[in-house]
């Protein structure tokens, strides 16, 4: 019986250690099929090394400051030397401190799993390595089933890693590509947005927090929830004195410091140049379509961590934007407080538009696929209901009860604006402002896409030509109604003024002077002319070119004005210099279009007349009431009953432009007085040029001049004495007594 027995015991050794032996070898047959990808797909050393994960391109100003971000998730990555000792500490004091002892798994870590089961402590026993191969690979359809081999899986992994990348490589892989808070990726990524710093800047205090998000990167958000990040914060202090990253008396000094964040979520309606930064996404996300990666393959905006190089300068945006802001926030008072708009009266002689702005809304479209009729929509439509509408104050919004009807009415009563200003030499734009606020009004009126009538912003390029064929700046025009072959007369206004000289007739904006020379030079060539200077947008070839009537962009127009500073030289605008990879190698890079259209006897001609308008026509505001007694040209410009305003002036070194009005052109001043170029867009150029002037940094001077060409045949373009005696002008720089106001432009036409 014994002897059964001790055979019995000797039979079950052998099936236990039989057991044990191909659980061996099941056990390695499964890692080496895991390894070659027989069970399951697993990456290659490559991808390991180089995630897929997407990266996010960043946008740079001119000066090298980042602006903003496109991203499917706001990732970036930083190299090993490009992140503070303190953030490294701070992971391996929480989250693995054997990391440099062990090769991809802990053995001491692993074996204490069982204990901290049965003990009912929750502890994590993944190391750094191993949290890698999971956030480069996460996990999929994950159960009690699946999680053993899943876990497997990212033990091979992980010692593919530990195999084959240094351990920095690997540390510095994890913290590119694990999530903190408010959907951010990657460390450098979460320094900028909640500290405003690189990672390399970031101090002990900052560390800490940062790491500590780690755990939950909403719970410990110290945005969303201060006390719990700073109670997270001070543990990972602990842990980081308790393995000797810290003296304990250090680390009782930092754990008395408040968390000071400076926040700065790059948000894609927040921050500056928002209208700009929609441009730059527009147009290389085109440019991308051309652009093949090594393995053949198109770049992607949001997924290739892309560096986007612009010319924007931030000062100078930064006073366009509050330019803008600062005029409009003012004028918009007087224009709500209009005849027909104060009481709602402009809604009813203008229904057909309302209807037309009701249908289009998402709410009205899911209501009907819902089976509602019209009039019930209207009905649901019309009950005040909780919300949230722009206002011109500090935060630019403000809570509500209204209709979404009245919502409808009250947001489209806004003015909106379109500024750009670049420099006429180089073709760079510096400063981009498409509308008063991205965050409601996402349509960019500076766009090349975005066309409004540009009223007698075009009649110096009618000059231009005339000059350039042989017309004297300092002869007169006829402003009698002119006859046309098979359309006509035309009388569009200024008659009164008989023969004028050519400046003093731009100087004043007389229609039948515009006539007059169109006719001369013929309207094919006029608009053959127009495309030559830049302008791409299609315009009929009829008499009214002369007075403004074709719908063009402010970013054509500036481009075409660029020929007056710049010497007879046509350069068209461009907002970004250059685009690299997420290595910095180098894969497009963009220069501007430049051609010679006039001589440059004809350009300082042109700036000639021009400077009649500021100095005694039109835009002499510019002088009397915004004191600018610098070099300055331009036009200003404006449509029939005050749809559109404009002001395109230069300098010797900065050319701008701004356009106002509403988006629907039935929603305008009545008066011409308020609604005209010189009220509505040219104190806008104004102010930008007031804070340019008074920022020395940037080095735009009140005392540069035109240069005049060599051997220019000065005609004298207009003679302010002979002005003054006609009781337009004086020497000053300001108007007479008895005359107040610039003289308002004829808009008198069709």
């Amino acid at each position: 019986m014994q002897q059964q027995n001790q055979t019995g015991q000797k039979r079950s050794v052998k099936l236990l250690w039989k057991a044990f032996w191909i659980g061996v070898v099941v056990f390695n047959l499964l890692i080496i099929f895991m390894n070659m990808g027989w069970l399951g797909y697993m990456p290659s050393m490559k991808e390991l090394e180089n995630p897929s994960s997407a990266l996010s391109s960043d946008v740079y100003a001119a000066d090298g400051t980042l602006i903003g971000r496109y991203y499917v998730q706001d990732r970036s990555t930083s190299k090993y030397s490009e992140i503070s000792p303190n953030i490294f500490n701070a992971l391996l004091a929480t989250e693995d401190a054997r990391f440099y002892d062990h090769s991809g798994i802990d053995p001491v870590a692993t074996v204490a799993i069982p204990f901290y089961v049965l003990t009912g402590k929750k502890r994590g026993s993944s190391t750094i390595t191993q949290q890698l191969a999971k956030n480069l690979f996460p996990r999929e359809n994950q159960n009690m089933l699946t999680l053993p081999f899943i876990k497997l899986k990212e033990w091979v992994m992980a010692v593919k890693l530990e195999r084959n990348l240094t351990k920095n490589e690997i540390i510095t892989l994890y913290l590119n590509t694990v999530p903190f808070g408010d959907n951010v990726y990657g460390i450098r990524n979460a320094s900028l947005t909640f500290f405003n710093k690189t990672p390399d800047k970031v101090s002990i205090n900052e560390a800490a927090v940062l790491i500590g998000m780690l755990k939950g990167n909403t719970l410990y958000n110290p945005r969303r929830n201060p006390k719990n990040a700073l109670n997270r914060r001070n543990v990972v202090v602990d842990q980081m004195a308790n393995y000797g990253y810290l003296k304990e008396s250090d680390a009782e000094k930092v754990k008395q410091e408040p968390i000071v964040l400076d926040y700065h979520k790059l948000d894609y309606h927040e921050g500056t140049a928002p209208y700009f930064r929609q441009i730059v996404e527009q147009e290389v996300k085109k440019v991308c379509k051309e652009l093949k990666k090594p393995d053949g393959t198109n770049y992607n905006i949001y997924k290739d961590g892309l560096k986007i190089y612009t010319t924007l300068n931030l000062k100078m945006q930064q006073y366009a934007e509050a330019s803008v802001e600062e005029h409009i926030a003012e004028i918009q008072k007087l224009f709500a407080q209009q005849s027909g708009y104060r009481d709602g009266a402009i809604w009813v002689t203008n229904k057909k538009y309302l209807d037309k702005a009701i249908k289009e809304t998402d709410r009205y479209r899911a209501l009907k696929e819902d089976g509602k009729s019209h009039n019930e929509i209207i009905s649901e439509l019309g009950h005040p209901v909780k919300m949230k509408v722009f206002s011109w104050n500090k935060e630019h919004t403000k809570d509500t009860i209204m209709s979404p009807i009245d919502s409808i009415k009250y947001m489209k009563m806004f003015l909106s604006a379109g500024f750009m200003a670049m420099d006429p030499y180089t073709g760079e734009v510096k400063a981009w402002v498409g509308g008063i606020d991205h965050n409601y009004f996402q349509y960019d009126h500076v766009n090349v896409n975005t066309k409004r009538q540009v009223g007698s912003t075009i009649k110096p390029l009618l000059y231009c030509l005339a000059v350039d064929n042989g017309f004297s700046p300092c002869g007169s025009v006829s402003t009698q109604p002119q006859q046309f072959p098979y359309v006509g007369m035309y009388d569009a206004g200024g008659s009164k003024y008989g023969q004028l000289p050519m400046a003093k007739a731009l100087a004043l904006s007389v229609n039948n002077a515009a006539l007059y020379l169109i006719k001369q030079v013929g309207v094919d060539a006029f608009a053959d002319f127009l495309q030559k200077c830049g302008i791409r947008s299609k315009f009929d070839k009829v008499p009214a070119l002369a007075l403004g009537v074709p719908d063009i962009s402010l970013y054509e127009m500036l481009g075409a004005y660029t020929m007056f500073p710049n010497g007879g030289m046509n350069v068209q605008p461009y907002f970004i210099t250059k685009i690299e990879d997420k290595n910095g190698a180098l894969i497009k890079s963009f220069v501007p279009e430049q051609k010679e259209i006039i001589n440059a006897g004809t350009a300082y001609k042109i700036v000639k007349l021009m400077r009649g308008v500021v100095d005694y026509g039109t835009a002499k505001r510019l002088r009397y009431r915004y004191g600018l007694t610098s070099d300055i040209a331009g036009k200003t410009g404006t449509t029939n009953k005050q749809a559109d305003a404009w002001f395109i002036g230069y300098t010797p070194q900065i050319l701008a432009g701004a356009w106002v009005g509403c988006d629907d052109r039935f929603l305008r001043f009545n008066s011409e007085a308020l609604g005209q170029g010189a009220a509505a867009a040219l104190p806008i150029w104004a102010l930008f040029m007031k804070k340019v002037y008074a920022d020395k940094s940037l080095d735009i001077r009140t005392d540069a001049q035109f240069k005049e060409p060599e051997n220019f045949d000065d005609c004298n373009v207009y003679d302010p004495t002979s002005m003054e005696r006609q009781g337009t002008y004086n020497s000053s720089g300001t108007v007479p007594s008895e005359q107040n106001d610039e003289p308002v432009e004829d808009t008198d036409w069709q």
